[in-house]
């Protein structure tokens, strides 16, 4: 029997561009509601593992990646109606700007009737400010805006001002002034991650308590359908009793929740190491290495040598490495950041990486392994230098992306893409299923 459908309020946080505060409106809003006694899940549009950091800590519950391409959409949906089963409120905070990316924010807000909510930066401007709102709201047809809410407003005068430039009947949700104390720190790759963020919960506590000034109101419930098919069912236990080390520290913290609950939901039991500050491996099967900053932590992982040793015996004994990124990077002769610093790193790839000022790939990916299709997306500042020679490459999804080469040897699998578990669960258990190779 199919599932019947479920309300919630629900309302998509997005911006004309990057930098507007989305992520600060977002946690603020998350943690006023929270702290009014309701029960609030908070999604991130497309592939980011920062801001959900943060808006983690705000809602006090995991958040999840909504990408239509990335997931698909039979994905998005069961995670959404699971979240409108168990919540008073779902936040959804957008990617860059709202008709950005062929999956866009506008495109994620209309396929599942959410409402957006626009956070505009009204900071240098004045009556350009409703012109932008109508421009965001009128751009694309279908679209259903929630209304506006301006940030880093200069006074109360500015604010009014702000507001009678709105288009009649848009929505005004008030204005959050300009205030470093509940500004979220960056770097560059984005936010600064949650943990090293010392005043975090005091900066969210004084964002949310600004906004609640406004005494902002639940936006309207929405009707969320539930999934066709019911898809985590369907995944078969073929890594039942297969434990997996996963790395999770400072330098090791790029993690979909999504991929873990697939790693979990195909049988394996995941165990949590520190590269960083751990002499051992736990006992594991398979070992996963995902992303982070192992660039800021050059000096301390250099000299881990018992890690190293460990990592080294892992890979001789035929086992599976997945080793995304940052992992990778790890994984080489050595390492540079981007003041030059170079270290050793664990040598079980050869080859060179070294920190660039500027992007070096960014986009979204697909690629076929021997284990199946995956999808993903790629996002770093590092070059590679190695001479090994790729046996696959990805496929960007904008026409004039930069593939990333895959590189094998035995049962080590590395990339700079970043794989989302859920795009094909069988192709993951593949990947980290102990034995020969597929």
């Amino acid at each position: 029997m199919r599932k019947p459908s479920v309300q919630c309020p629900a309302v998509l946080i997005s911006a004309p561009a990057s930098g507007q505060g989305k992520t600060t409106a977002t946690a603020a809003l998350a943690r006023w509601h929270r702290q009014q006694g309701l029960r609030v899940r908070v999604f991130k549009t497309g592939p980011d593992f920062l801001d959900p950091m943060i808006l983690e800590r705000a809602s006090g519950q995991p958040v999840y990646q909504l990408d239509l391409w990335m997931g698909g959409e039979a994905h998005c949906r069961e995670m959404l109606y699971q979240a409108a089963c168990e919540s008073d409120l779902i936040l959804v905070e957008g990617v860059m700007g709202l008709h950005d990316g062929d999956a866009s924010s506008a495109s994620l807000a209309m396929r599942f009737g959410l409402p957006v909510l626009a956070v505009i930066d009204g900071s240098a401007m004045a009556q350009t400010f409703g012109a932008i709102a109508l421009g965001l709201a009128s751009y694309r047809p279908g679209l259903t805006m929630a209304g506006v809410l301006a940030n880093r407003v200069g006074s109360e005068s500015h604010a009014q001002m702000l507001r009678e430039s709105l288009p009649e009947g848009m929505a005004w949700f008030g204005a959050l002034p300009r205030n470093e104390a509940y500004g979220m720190p960056s770097r560059h790759l984005g936010l600064v991650q949650a943990e090293e963020i010392a005043d975090l919960e005091q900066r969210i506590d004084q964002a949310a308590q600004a906004l609640g000034r406004l005494s902002p109101a639940l936006p309207a419930p929405v009707n969320f359908e539930p999934p066709q098919s019911e898809q985590s069912v369907a995944l078969e236990r073929s890594l039942q009793g297969v434990r997996i080390a996963v790395a999770r520290d400072a330098a090791f913290s790029f993690l979909y929740p999504a991929n873990l609950d697939t790693l979990r939901e195909l049988g394996a039991e995941l165990i949590s190491f520190s590269p960083l500050s751990d002499a051992a491996l736990p006992e594991a099967d398979s070992l996963y290495l995902p992303g982070g900053y192992p660039e800021l932590h050059l000096h301390q992982l250099a000299h881990n040598s018992a890690m190293k040793a460990a990592i080294h015996a892992h890979h001789a004994q035929g086992k599976p490495v997945v080793a995304e990124c940052g992992g990778m990077l790890y994984l080489l002769d050595s390492l540079s950041d981007v003041q030059g610093q170079v270290a050793p790193m664990l040598g079980l790839m050869p080859g060179k990486a070294a920190l660039q000022k500027r992007f070096v790939n960014l986009g979204m990916h697909g690629v076929t392994l021997p284990e199946g299709a995956l999808r993903g997306h790629t996002f770093h500042h590092a070059s590679m230098d190695s001479p090994m020679t790729p046996v696959a490459s990805t496929l960007p999804q904008r026409p004039l992306g930069k593939a990333e080469g895959i590189y094998r040897d035995g049962r080590l699998h590395a990339s700079f893409m970043h794989l989302y578990f859920p795009s094909n669960p069988a192709a993951v258990s593949a990947l980290f299923a102990p034995g020969a190779p597929t």
